[in-house]
Order: C-alpha cells, then structure tokens, then sequence
C-alpha cells in the first residue's frame, strides 16, 4: 500500500485574514507570513491546512497524504499509465516526496513522514450507563461549565473532495495509489481508507461538475466534545451549521460549521476503525444512508461545489 493516512489540504483564497479567524476560532494554532497561513492542530509541528492568499476565489490547491517512500518508484510508472500525471512542486512548495495530479487533474503531494501522536489522557473514558450495563457509578459524568475548557482538535483525520467522477476518482486512489474502497452510496459518493491500521476514511469523495474541497474533519475525544466545540464556533458568529449528528457511514458524530468561503469544518468523534482491509468488507448504501443516520435537516448549499460555479 502506498498511502497511509491524512496529512493537510492546501487551499487558495482571495484573503487569509477571515481563515486566520475561522480556524483559530476553530481551535487550530496558526502561523501567518505574508499571504501564506498555516494552521496545525496544539502540539504538533506541521500544518494540517494552508491558506494561500492572493486567487481570484477560493479553490484547492493540493492534498498532503502521508506515504510510504519505499513505494515511490512504482507509482512513478503506474501514474502515468492510469491517466494522472507527474509533476513538479508548484511555486512557493518544496519539490520533495512525489507530487503528482490524478485524471481530473486534482493535484496530490505524497509526503514521507510519521503519524501524528495521538495524546489523550486513557483514564477520561467516554462511559454510558444503560440498561443493564452501568458502568459509571456514585459520580458525575458531567463537569461544571465554569470548569470546562475549550475544545481543541486533536489531529486531522479526513477530508472529502469533490469529483465529477467518483467511480474513476475511487479507482485511480484505490489501484494506483493504494487505498481501499471502505464503503460507498451508489456511484455518488466514496470513502477511502488506507489498508492497515486506518480510520474508516481517510479521503471521501461527493459527485459534482468538477473537482473541489467539501471539508477536513477533526477528531476530538468525544461526542460530547464534538457537540461543545461545534457549538461555540457557532456563538462565536460564524454561520452555516450542520449537527449535532451521526452518521451511518463510518459510524461517527458529526458536527460541521462552514467557512468563510462556502466548504465545512467537522469535529469529529468514535469513527469506524480497519485495522486490517483484507478483513473489512465494503457497503454499498442507498443514499438515504450517505449522510447522516440521524441528525437536523441537511443545509440546502452541504454538497454545493463552489468552486464549480
């Protein structure tokens, strides 16, 4: 396998002064040079979403996975033969690992490097009483609000595109690149996962007229953090909510807040796990079942692509 997980998303953007506020109102920490910002979730050294200002519009610049080196050559000759093409880093980006864009011409830059650590105190577990199971006895769950801290993400776990293509679009990522097919609603939408020790996705995709970014989905420890954080980024004035919720796909809570540009932020929380794909065996849902399993009504502009307007 060649891909092994997320690692960021790159976007262009006319201004990066309304994401410097989204994304640390979000909880991300940023680092501002010019009309450049990074944005990285707290302790760890390197960016899980770029801004790049200065475009006419917003639009995705490229996709960052992680990847294993030793796998480079052989993707160097299936690239080309599976209609992607090889390229060298755009201006402003460092010409290492393999940059390459796939047949809609979505460029991806696959970067040899670690996973991220995954920090959690393992005594704060998640513990519902229920019938016959109480598991959490003569104590609180719940703390004060006045002694709750605010939400911070703990690492990006996916991000879903837009394609005019999904079943090309799963292929090219699945038998070029690597992935596995984890589940997909009809030939609408894909969800991709590396094949070991992988979240249920790691890369989605959603039909559209053209390529675009939906969103990048932030693991937090809870459902009850997914729910907190999502609420106050929505106190804290940006508009355009979709939770608090749970999907069928994948399993998780869901919370989206969208940004300043149209595409969604999601905390997320308890996401589907393959630890190995060759015992995983992939869905095919009706599309009743493609976004949430329950939750509010769907915003009426969730799967507009506005970057193919």
């Amino acid at each position: 396998m060649a891909v092994l997980g997320s690692y960021g998303i790159v976007l262009s953007v006319p201004d990066v002064a309304p994401g410097v506020r989204f994304y640390c109102d979000a909880g991300l920490e940023a680092a501002v040079e010019g009309a450049v910002a990074r944005f990285s979730c707290p302790g760890q050294n390197h960016a899980s979403i770029t801004l790049v200002g200065g475009a006419p519009r917003k639009s995705i610049h490229h996709l960052i996975l992680r990847a294993d080196a030793g796998e480079f050559d052989t993707l160097r000759r299936k690239v080309p033969a599976s209609g992607g093409e090889l390229i060298q880093a755009p201006v402003g980006f460092e010409n290492d690992g393999l940059w390459l864009k796939d047949p809609h011409g979505l460029c991806i830059h696959l970067v040899d490097a670690p996973a991220d650590p995954l920090l959690q105190d393992a005594s704060k577990r998640f513990e519902i009483n229920e019938p016959g199971r109480v598991v959490r006895q003569n104590r609180s769950a719940m703390l004060a609000k006045r002694l709750l801290v605010d939400v911070k993400p703990l690492r990006l776990g996916h991000v879903m595109l837009f394609t005019p293509d999904t079943p090309r679009s799963v292929a090219f990522f699945s038998e070029v690149l690597g992935m596995g097919l984890a589940d997909r609603a009809q030939d609408i939408v894909g969800f991709m996962c590396a094949r070991r020790e992988s979240d249920h996705h790691v890369v989605a995709f959603a039909k559209s007229p053209g390529i675009g970014f939906h969103h990048a989905s932030f693991q937090v420890r809870t459902p009850d953090d997914v729910g907190r954080a999502g609420r106050r980024l929505i106190q804290l004035g940006n508009k355009g909510n979709w939770g608090f919720g749970r999907h069928t796909i994948g399993s998780n809570y869901f919370h989206y807040i969208q940004d300043p540009w149209g595409s969604w932020f999601e905390y997320y929380a308890d996401m589907d796990y393959i630890s190995d794909y060759g015992q995983w065996t992939p869905t095919n849902y009706g599309m009743e079942d493609s976004l949430e399993n329950w939750g509010p009504d769907l915003p009426q502009d969730f799967v507009h692509n506005y970057e193919a307007a």
